[in-house]
Parts: structure tokens; sequence; C-alpha cells
């Protein structure tokens, strides 16, 4: 018999896996400044990755906590353009730590969210992704780094920010995985919100990868 009706769906809310439900994003320092210094991967690689984590969250109305740091400093510049065109509703929390967490402004805007299941990529990978994370998993979140969508100052730098962000309780998703673990089902009225994203996200992975960028 043809399949064609979607599988029974689970409490969105306290379904172990992620949904639009019972999760929020937190992007962190995706600024000119930033960018420059990453020597793990490239700027378009990152930017492929980052892009497709926020219209995923747009698309499937994930709460987005957007934050910088040391633009009210006067020494960085804002989240790259790209970024915040996809997210025209999300206002930037600027900082003037590298630990996102121990910004009054971000932490309050974080837990208004309600969410414990917290969706989370910045630069540079060991410092301004790492150490909010590490503080998150102490207070009992969830966190899940978007590893694909971030970078260090180096390879060996980001791996190992991987590993100290794993062996703290963190759990490692790519971008692709979280806009797939939101749709879940292919027979779902709202699946064309993935495949909006991979007709997007593929062709242009395409090219990167023909580039060797």
């Amino acid at each position: 018999m043809p399949k064609t009706q979607q599988e029974l769906v689970r409490d969105p809310e306290s379904d172990r896996l992620l949904t639009p439900q019972n999760c929020a994003v937190a992007l962190i320092d995706y600024q000119p400044e930033q960018y420059r210094t990453v020597g793990s991967s490239t700027k378009e690689r990152i930017d492929l990755n980052v892009l497709a984590v926020a219209k995923a969250a747009t698309k499937y109305q994930v709460p987005v906590v957007l934050s910088t740091v040391g633009v009210d400093l006067g020494v960085n510049q804002p989240t790259a353009e790209a970024i915040t065109s996809e997210l025209p509703d999300v206002k930037e929390i600027d900082r003037t730590g590298v630990n996102a967490w121990e910004d009054p402004d971000f932490r309050a805007a974080i837990r208004a969210t309600g969410r414990r299941k917290i969706v989370m990529a910045g630069l540079w990978t060991e410092v301004c992704l790492t150490f909010p994370t590490l503080d998150m998993r102490a207070e009992g979140f969830e966190v899940y780094p978007v590893t694909d969508a971030v970078g260090g100052i180096s390879p060996e730098s980001h791996r190992w920010a991987v590993e100290r962000m794993t062996a703290a309780g963190a759990t490692p998703i790519t971008a692709i995985a979280f806009a797939s673990e939101l749709m879940r089902n292919w027979a779902r009225p709202d699946s064309d919100n993935l495949r909006e994203i991979m007709n997007w996200y593929f062709p242009l992975k395409a090219e990167l990868d023909e580039a060797g960028k």
C-alpha cells in the first residue's frame, strides 16, 4: 500500500529530537573581524552553512538570539549583512566580553525563549562558541554546536574546541542535519521549507566544491 501520509507526530515540546517548538538558535559574532582570522574553514563555506541555519530558523519559526562583540566599543563591525538579511526581525545584542553567557542581556534573551535545547554557532569555535557552551551545559541546557557553520583560527583549534564541547556533553550537529531534524517527514505540509533550503544549498555547495573553497 502506498505511503503518502506522515507517521504519528510525537509531542513537539517533549520530543528528544529537535523540533521547531523545543529549540532556539544562537548565532554569535559573525562579524568581519572574526571572519578574517578564521583558518579552519573558508568564509564562503561558513556563510553557506550559517545561512542555512538562519533560513531554517526563519522558515520554521524557531526563536533566534543574535549577538556581537565590541560594536558599541567602536572596535568591531556588526553582524555580516548576509545573515541579518535572513533575520530581519532579530535585534543584535552587543557585548564587551568574549563569553556571551557572561552578558546579562544574552542570558536573558536565551532564557526568554523558554527553550532548553540551544542550537548554537559562533566565531571562533574555540572561544566565542566554546565558552558559552561550557557555561550553558553547566546550567543544564542541551547545546548543539553547528560544526560546519563555524571556524577557529586553525584546524587544530577548531577540532579541539569541538572535542572540548563534546566532552562537556554538547551534541555537535551540522546545518542541513538541523534543518532536516526540524522538518522530519516529507509528507508534512511544511516540508517544502526544507526543499527550498536544499534547492538553494546544494547548487552553492557544488560551486564551492568545484572551486575548492
